[in-house]
């Protein structure tokens, strides 16, 4: 395993030390016995540089909390093994001050978007978080477990809406995914109506020719049919109009001087 990179992180580490040549102190110290995780024990084992010999009651178990916090760091090269823990030393203001401005720095180098989702923010925020709770603390190890809870409860809390992002991604992506299929087959479906709908204006205009030519047709036989009943009609109407002229004729009144004419001949006579 490589040392990790002290620079990269804003939490602060004491220098790393070396303190076997043996992998079989590597596993235990790495793999303590009944616990996949580093126990206090460890950090009280290799104590950091920076500690005084006389240190007192309150001094020790903020720094067994914060080896609990943040377990030391370990890892085996060239042979041999190597322990960094974090740093047990009190901070000043003018560390404080430091602390912001390399975190406006880091945001700035690394280019981190100011709003929306951005693991590189995030992982400088946490980063900082970290800090802020080593310095608390080692001023006071009460206030400090109680900021290691609201972390935990921050962490679970991002962590509960990582999920939820990452499920409705999935949803999202799913829900495309029956879109698009649903795109295909509707597309397919409007091309096979619109082959329909061609085959049925063939058929129509099929038809059309069909029944122009038909009836046609049946115009031609129909007047052909009607031929000789027009003529006959046309005699009827001329021997019936004949009819009625004579009808009229007859039915005038006679002249009252042909009259008299007639009787004064036959008087005569």
């Amino acid at each position: 395993m490589n040392p990790p990179d002290e620079s990269m992180s804003l939490l602060r580490y004491d220098m790393p030390i070396m303190v076997s040549t043996d992998h079989a102190d590597l596993a235990q110290v790495c793999y303590p016995s009944g616990s996949a995780d580093p126990q206090p024990s460890t950090s009280r084992r290799f104590p950091s540089p920076t500690k005084g010999k006389a240190e007192t009651s309150s001094q020790q178990k903020a720094e067994e909390i914060l080896n609990t916090m943040f377990p030391p760091k370990k890892w085996f090269k060239d042979d041999k093994l190597w322990v960094q823990q974090v740093s047990h030393t009190p901070c000043r203001r003018l560390d404080v001050v430091d602390l912001e401005e390399i975190f406006a720095q880091r945001l700035t180098e690394q280019q981190a978007r100011k709003r929306g989702i951005c693991p590189i923010r995030m992982e400088i925020y946490s980063q900082c978080f970290d800090e802020l709770l080593r310095q608390v603390t080692l001023d006071c190890p009460e206030r400090g477990q109680l900021l290691a809870r609201v972390r935990e409860e921050i962490n679970m809390t991002v962590a509960a809406y990582q999920t939820l992002f990452e499920n409705s991604i999935i949803y999202g992506i799913r829900k495309a995914r029956e879109a698009e299929q649903c795109a295909t087959d509707q597309k397919k479906n409007i091309t096979a109506m619109e082959a329909e709908i061609r085959d049925l204006k063939t058929q129509l205009s099929e038809q059309k020719t069909k029944y122009e030519a038909y009836e046609k047709v049946e115009n031609q036989k129909q007047q052909q049919m009607e031929k000789p009943y027009r003529a006959k009609i046309e005699f009827l109407k001329r021997i019936q109009q004949q009819i009625i002229d004579q009808r009229d004729e007859i039915e005038k009144p006679f002249p009252i001087e042909e009259m008299q004419f007639i009787v004064n001949g036959e008087e005569k006579a």
